[in-house]
């Protein structure tokens, strides 16, 4: 048996890394990173999410995905009916990404900047994957984790994307992307190299606790970035989680 980390990362977006048509109303791309030890996901986490469910909706087959709940569209179309229900609702969904026992590692792209600044830029996604690569190295390093199997969880977009971000992980993880992030980029590559990176591509079907946590938190991110003067409770909430360092802004 391979010495499997204690720690598994989850990673979801909000916005499109693509750079053709870039939306003037969210000219950004997101890419969250959610650490969690599996100890805390098993007996925190997971039955957190599963009571959530089953205390507005009866089951646990809906997925709790950001842009359908703002939406109130799909499975949450019940959040129409009645406002008390639906305020509830809103504050434990705050409540179980306020009390979730995670770390996050956020990269934000500003596409409409990225697009001014160079005449050939990198793919939006792949920069971002590398800064969370990285910085999640070096976290998983201090927490003991060296030489271990680390499981990468990705929700699937499709057999082309999904081969092309694959791609995009094995080069970041081997140091051969060419990408200098920070000024500490030598001691970044040396710390990816520390351990065995497994990245997963999963269905939204298959209803990960993990991957929902990270689409909730990705757009609460990417909204005080956008909107640096205007309140924003959902993202005081989990700023906590996001330790000096682990969040940045690009270009």
């Amino acid at each position: 048996m391979p010495a499997f980390s204690d720690y598994i990362l989850y990673f979801d977006e909000s916005g499109s890394p693509e750079l053709t048509h870039v939306d003037p109303d969210y000219p950004l791309f997101v890419l969250a990173a959610v650490l969690v030890s599996k100890e805390d996901y098993l007996s925190r986490i997971v039955p957190a999410v599963q009571r959530l469910k089953f205390d507005f909706v009866g089951h646990d087959q809906i997925i709790l995905h950001e842009i359908d709940i703002r939406k109130q569209d799909g499975d949450f179309l019940f959040l129409r009916r009645d406002q008390a229900v639906r305020l509830e609702f809103l504050s434990r969904v705050g409540l179980l990404v306020e009390e979730a026992p995670v770390e996050a590692i956020v990269a934000v792209i500003r596409k409409d900047s990225l697009k001014r600044q160079y005449v050939r830029p990198y793919d939006p996604y792949n920069i971002a994957l590398q800064f969370c690569l990285e910085m999640a190295a070096q976290r998983l390093y201090w927490l003991g984790q060296e030489g271990r199997e680390v499981a990468a969880v990705f929700e699937r977009r499709g057999s082309r994307e999904d081969a092309a971000l694959e791609l995009a992980f094995r080069r970041i993880v081997d140091g051969k992307t060419g990408l200098k992030i920070g000024a500490k980029n030598v001691a970044k590559v040396d710390a990816l190299k520390r351990f065995l990176w497994t990245p997963r591509f999963v269905s939204k079907k298959s209803n990960s606790s993990g991957l929902q946590l990270a689409d909730l938190l990705a757009r609460r991110v990417g909204l005080s970035i956008l909107r640096p003067d205007q309140p924003n409770r959902a993202f005081d909430t989990i700023r906590p989680k996001i330790a000096e360092g682990m969040l940045k802004c690009f270009p």
